[in-house]
């Protein structure tokens, strides 16, 4: 099955816009929070996000087979599945704060060759393809050039879940050896990393949605993109992502 690579990247895009725009209409406004057997919460923001960027995929590719956060997994032509969290920071959005947005991807032959975010309060959009460059606001993304950890910033997901993993002490080895760190959570952390705010991001406990875009912007920005043991693995729940310049030293670090 041929893939149209082009009207995948372009389809992210809008269904990642389509999903900040339904979502922007609910932020900061009386909003009823529930919570899901995992614990975490989720509000009419994230169903009305997550349908309307079902919507834009659904217009463009009715075969292709998604996964969302919120509706769970649905069939299609078995080479292609969207990967979609329509509302990444459900917890700061409910409590007015800046730091969240959609995230969509797709996923071709196990491959994750399309992707969009976008962090809507403060107007940007973010999309790569593979072999075909990632922009925010159509604009190249330029990752930083620092080369050594000593004069890096580390952006930080959310903190216990770093700190509570197996290799948790090489976390807190790596705050202590950087020369900033900062912990923005959620999408936020990655877009420090891909604006040049920071240099080294790093994020575990979290789900395939959560990471799946994320990985084909980097990676087409000219970092690198790994699990903390050095693989490309999304299965983990753990991300590592750098200018690449910072990537073995950042994962020596992190090893047991």
């Amino acid at each position: 099955m041929t893939l149209d690579l082009t009207l995948a990247i372009e389809t992210a895009r809008r269904a990642a816009e389509a999903g900040a725009r339904a979502a922007l209409r609910r932020f900061r406004q009386p909003l009823a929070v529930e919570w899901k057997a995992d614990r975490s919460p989720v509000t009419a923001a994230d169903r009305e996000a997550e349908a309307a960027i079902l919507g834009e995929i659904r217009r463009t590719f009715p075969g292709h087979g998604i996964l969302a956060e919120e509706c769970g997994e649905s069939a299609g032509d078995g080479e292609n599945r969207w990967i979609v969290d329509p509302l990444d920071g459900t917890r700061g959005f409910s409590r007015g704060g800046a730091f969240w947005g959609p995230l969509v991807a797709l996923e071709h032959r196990g491959e994750i060759v399309a992707g969009a975010m976008a962090l809507p309060v403060l107007g940007e959009t973010y999309w790569a393809g593979r072999g075909r460059g990632a922009f925010r606001n159509g604009e190249p993304i330029r990752l930083s050039r620092v080369d050594r950890l000593e004069n890096a910033t580390l952006s930080l997901g959310e903190l216990r879940p770093l700190l509570r993993i197996e290799r948790g002490k090489g976390v807190e080895s790596l705050i202590e050896r950087v020369a900033s760190a900062r912990c923005y959570g959620d999408v936020a952390g990655c877009a420090q990393l891909l604006c040049g705010r920071a240099d080294v991001w790093i994020e575990a406990g979290v789900r395939l949605w959560d990471l799946a875009a994320l990985q084909v912007l980097v990676e087409e920005a000219g970092g690198r993109f790994t699990d903390f043991e050095g693989t490309r693995s999304l299965a983990h729940g753990q991300a590592l992502a750098s200018n690449a310049l910072l990537h073995e030293a950042a994962l020596k670090i992190l090893s047991p």
